[in-house]
Formats: C-alpha cells, sequence, structure tokens
C-alpha cells in the first residue's frame, strides 16, 4: 500500500511539475529482464546441477543409514552390550553427519546462489541506471517489486534535511 501510496504521489508532483519542466518516469519488471538474460538460463542450471548434487550426497547418506537401522533392528539381540553400544553410536553420529551435511548444504546452496545471480543482478541494475542516464529519467520504479531503482540526484530533492528538522533532529 505504501508503495502504491509513494507512486501516486510522485505522479501528482509530475503532473503539477509537467508544466514548466519535462519530467520523465520510467519503470521497469526486474525479475523479467533478469530472466530475459541468457545468463539467467545458464546460472539455473548449474544451480540445479549442483543443488542435485548435494541431494544426491544426502540420499546416499540416508540410505546408509537406512541399512544401519535395519542391521541393528535385525541382529541386535544377538549382539554383545559393546557391540549394541558401538551400533548405537554410529547410527547417532551418522545423523548427527547427515543433519549437519544438511544445514551446510543449505549454506552452501545459498553461497552458490549468490555467486551465479549476484553478477547478472550488478550487470542489470547498471544497465538500468544508464539507461536511466541516457534518457533523461528522474525516477525508475521496479514495478515486480516496488523499489526505486534509478534517480537523477541532481533532479530530485533530498528532504532528508527538512524531514529532521520537522521532527526536531539533528
Amino acid at each position: 500500500m505504501k508503495r502504491f501510496l509513494a507512486i501516486a504521489v510522485l505522479v501528482v508532483f509530475a503532473a503539477s511539475v509537467g508544466h514548466s519542466q519535462n519530467v520523465k518516469f520510467g519503470h521497469v519488471n526486474g525479475n523479467e529482464l533478469i530472466q530475459s538474460m541468457p545468463e539467467f538460463d545458464s546460472a539455473t542450471v548449474k544451480l540445479e546441477k549442483f543443488r542435485q548434487e548435494l541431494v544426491n550426497a544426502l540420499e546416499i547418506m540416508s540410505v546408509q543409514l537406512n541399512n544401519m537401522n535395519d542391521a541393528y533392528t535385525k541382529d541386535n539381540k544377538n549382539w554383545t552390550d559393546i557391540v549394541r553400544q558401538t551400533k548405537e553410536q554410529e547410527i547417532i553420529d551418522l545423523n548427527k553427519r547427515m543433519q549437519d551435511f544438511q544445514t551446510n548444504a543449505q549454506e552452501q546452496l545459498q553461497g552458490k546462489q549468490t555467486e551465479l545471480f549476484q553478477p547478472i543482478q550488478i550487470k542489470v541494475d547498471k544497465a538500468i541506471k544508464d539507461v536511466g542516464k541516457e534518457n533523461g529519467f528522474i525516477y525508475i520504479f521496479d514495478v515486480g517489486t516496488g523499489v526505486l531503482l534509478y534517480f537523477d540526484e541532481t533532479k530530485s530533492t533530498n528532504i532528508m534535511p527538512l524531514a529532521k528538522a520537522k521532527l526536531g533532529i539533528k
């Protein structure tokens, strides 16, 4: 709601100022732009391959755990206390390794996603800013997220000092 209110205020501002100067606003769907880039498809494929490798490793550990549990259930009556305790500890250790692996895998997957997609995002951000400067836009909004992507500081007034004064903040 705040996003639409801010856009409405800017449109009203543009309409009132529009008579005296050429005020240009722009918009883009940033997600759609990113997804249209050729790099996006290859990054998505690389990320999926990496994710699948992690899933496969976890599945192997899961099979090992199931086999250990089955063997324990089947044979534990025939084992001595020391063998039973050792097998129980092996199951506990593998469970812990699986939990640690899942945590690390999630972190690695997020890191890989950042590694693959951040350069694309940087490239898109630069292109949008360049388009804004080259075409005389004052503001460019991302209609997909409602985020202000670009503004020309020379044509826009920073009202921070005025707002601070109004609020009694130094």
